[in-house]
């Protein structure tokens, strides 16, 4: 469904990923690992268009997308789920998701009120007024409120409480076993190798492992070697 084939990136001239190729098969959650600074993030915007190879190609479903702006991209079916969140603080939880409404899919409101039970209990509050954890289901909300074919997520259990955690993991699993593709870029190892069906791991750039997350869940010398976790 999405192949990046030698993909290279820069941030200006900083050389940041090294010929990264990886595949994303239809319904399948593909998880990208590695320590702070090996390249995860880059991976997930240029997906997104937000850079673009240099050289490499991005295909989805067999079309090259990599010259395409964000835009373009998620008008293809890609929804994105910062890292930083991105809501609009001064918009309600409603406006927030109402905005970024697309498409005739399973995704509507009361499918995200269903979800997400704490959106609907604060649907007219400013997002800025929302906690972390609610500000972070609102993220994930607004993304599938697109109908998207491919759900990209950068760290969505970053700094939240472990029963927000909890409530993010409940509905990526939903998500994973009604067949979305997804790829989730995450530092918490559990909820991440728990979730994958495949593990891509990043090293400066570069693709140090490449398999079924069957294959190393519970491999604690893997965590060691690729993630510095022991």
């Amino acid at each position: 469904m999405l192949d990046l084939e030698n993909v290279n990136a820069y941030y200006g001239d900083s050389h940041i990923l090294h010929g990264v190729s990886l595949a994303v098969k239809e319904g399948e959650v593909v998880c990208l690992l590695g320590r702070n600074g090996a390249g995860k993030t880059t991976t997930i915007l240029t997906i997104m268009g937000y850079l673009k190879p240099r050289p490499g190609r991005i295909l989805y479903r067999g079309r090259d997308i990599a010259a395409l702006p964000p835009y373009a991209v998620a008008r293809l079916g890609f929804g994105f789920v910062p890292q930083e969140r991105g809501i609009f603080p001064s918009l309600t939880v409603r406006e927030n998701l109402t905005v970024a409404a697309r498409g005739k899919g399973q995704w509507d409101l009361r499918a995200i009120y269903d979800a997400f039970p704490r959106l609907r209990e604060r649907e007219g509050q400013p997002a800025g007024s929302l906690s972390g954890g609610e500000q972070q289901m609102l993220a994930v909300g607004r993304a599938l409120m697109t109908n998207p074919r491919v759900l990209l997520l950068d760290e969505p259990s970053e700094g939240l409480a472990p029963q927000i955690v909890a409530e993010v993991a409940r509905v990526l699993g939903k998500l994973r076993a009604g067949g979305l593709s997804i790829v989730l870029v995450e530092q918490n190892t559990k909820l991440a190798l728990g979730l994958a069906d495949a593990v891509v791991t990043l090293n400066s750039g570069r693709v140090a492992y490449d398999g079924s997350a069957e294959a190393v869940r519970g491999d604690t010398s893997f965590l060691a070697q690729h993630l510095g976790v022991y």
